[in-house]
């Protein structure tokens, strides 16, 4: 099986993933390990797209996987490949909740994740807010090509 999960920030797609990976025993793979170059000296360093995208195919050549991830422009296979397209879609308030949250947890070491910093955060904030008035009507346009198999949460 192979599901890819899209979505803003806070919206939910890692703990989906998660939970189907669990239920049916499917690695899940977080779009931004591709994207970030999580091995750079700091945080927010873009990884060569040459590199991103050849790490892509190899996911997607896997018989099984969970993609999840904010991105679309690149990730056309995925869309392709995919047996199940899940889209997140949560109000404004939660998921500024949800982002708050996780930078609190993690600061508190209380979660694993990047190195995140309050100036970091608030700038992932307004991109939350922006990706969700601008790219996913985008995005939801693009998945009409993949209706039959889209799931919108």
């Amino acid at each position: 099986m192979k599901i890819h999960i899209i979505g803003g920030p806070g919206s939910g797609k890692s703990f989906l993933a998660k939970e189907l990976s669990k239920q049916y025993g499917i690695p899940c793979y977080d779009l931004d390990d591709l994207f970030w170059d999580n091995e750079a000296g700091r945080y927010g360093t873009k990884r060569d797209p040459q590199e991103r995208d050849a790490l892509l195919d190899g996911l997607l050549q896997k018989q099984d996987w969970i993609i999840e991830g904010v991105y679309y422009a690149w990730c056309g296979r995925c869309f392709e490949d995919a047996d199940r397209i899940y889209l997140l879609d949560v109000p404004r308030h939660q998921y500024r909740h949800r982002i708050i949250r996780r930078f609190v947890r993690r600061k508190l070491a209380l979660e694993d994740g990047k190195r995140e910093t309050l100036t970091s955060v608030s700038e992932l904030l307004k991109w939350a807010d922006h990706y969700r008035e601008d790219n996913l009507p985008r995005i939801r346009k693009l998945l009409e090509a993949y209706s039959e198999k889209v799931t919108e949460k």
